[in-house]
């Protein structure tokens, strides 16, 4: 059944053992503790805040400022039924050290037939039988994640596409055209995952859904990956509007939308979500989650980093310069030196 309208926000999420999204977690993108973020800041000016967000776009949404970031798994491959299998399963992996992801995502990728310019995820499901799948993944284990959970979950997204015809085609089907935001139709699409993987317990620590009360950190990421189309983000997808999705609220994008005054909020919740989402959209309404990677990447990515110091950046404009995007930068140096102390 399709929904209609903004999933609610619940205050319970359901109870599952050893799920990544309910407990502390550390990684590539971590999950928040809001005990630790810097008092929220004055709102800017608009004018200000739309400049500095397109010149840091500008600047650090690029592919060289990728690495380390489960992402790169996707550039594996250039057809769009082998990037939403490797996008799903490296976003469900995406938790803890960024390097014990990246070995953990490599090891499922290359069962599916390697990493050589011939392997083929879609190819491999197509003629893997469920068994075959569960003796393949034996053994395997990324912290909570269990081999029988990474099987079961290959073999949902296995079933899915066999009635489907593709990931998409399933995402696509559980939205309309009233749904304010994709949570209507990624609670239908977690629904039916679970449901072809054996249930919710099936895979616990992998599939977590708005219904749960989970601002659904990963599958929002997964969504931008798959939806929009730029320098970084693939966008093998084409039916799922990209106006429509929510920010994948993590630590980073937390500590900064307070440090921008985005939000006052001091959870970093599926409601706090859409409060930073909805204010992203009114500088970018067509394409909410636009300045998401380049945001996150201040306190990601070493060499982003540096740029603080004033080293040239590909436009000459590093977060200690005076150009145009240093309006903005100045309420971050705060989160900055916070993310740096720990």
């Amino acid at each position: 059944m399709k929904g209609s309208g903004n999933i609610p926000v619940k205050t319970a999420a359901r109870k599952h053992v050893n799920h990544p999204e309910k407990g502390p977690a550390a990684g590539p993108r971590r999950e928040p503790r809001p005990a630790k973020s810097p008092a929220v800041a004055a709102a800017l000016p608009a004018g200000d805040l739309r400049r500095g967000l397109a010149a840091l776009y500008q600047t650090y949404n690029r592919r060289e400022y990728v690495h380390p970031d489960p992402l790169e798994m996707v550039y594996r491959y250039s057809v769009p039924e082998d990037q939403e299998i490797a996008g799903l399963i490296s976003a469900c992996l995406a938790y803890g050290r960024v390097s014990q992801i990246l070995s953990s995502v490599g090891k499922v990728l290359d069962l599916m037939d390697g990493a050589g310019p011939k392997s083929s995820p879609h190819a491999f499901l197509g003629r893997t039988t469920d068994r075959e799948l569960r003796t393949l993944l034996k053994g395997f284990t990324h912290r909570f994640t269990t081999g029988d959970e990474m099987a079961a979950l290959l073999i949902a997204i296995k079933r899915m596409i066999a009635e489907h015809g593709s990931l998409e085609e399933l995402f696509a089907s559980g939205m309309s055209r009233e749904d304010e935001t994709v949570l209507p139709g990624l609670n239908e699409f977690v629904s039916h995952l679970r449901r072809a993987a054996g249930g919710a317990d099936a895979c616990p620590s992998l599939l977590s859904s708005p219904e749960d009360g989970s601002a659904c950190k990963r599958l929002n990421l997964y969504l931008r990956w798959m939806v929009r189309k730029d320098r970084v983000d693939p966008g093998p997808w084409r039916k799922v509007p990209r106006a429509k999705l929510v920010v994948p609220l993590d630590t980073h994008m937390f500590r900064i939308a307070r440090a921008l005054g985005l939000t006052s909020s001091r959870q970093a919740n599926l409601k706090t979500a859409l409060e930073i989402t909805r204010a992203f959209a009114r500088h970018s309404p067509r394409d909410p989650v636009r300045y998401d990677f380049c945001l996150t990447r201040l306190g990601i990515n070493p060499s982003v980093k540096g740029a603080r110091s004033g080293a040239a950046s590909p436009k000459g404009a590093g977060i200690g310069s005076s150009g145009k995007g240093s309006t903005l930068l100045r309420p971050l140096e705060q989160y900055l030196a916070v993310i740096e102390r720990e």
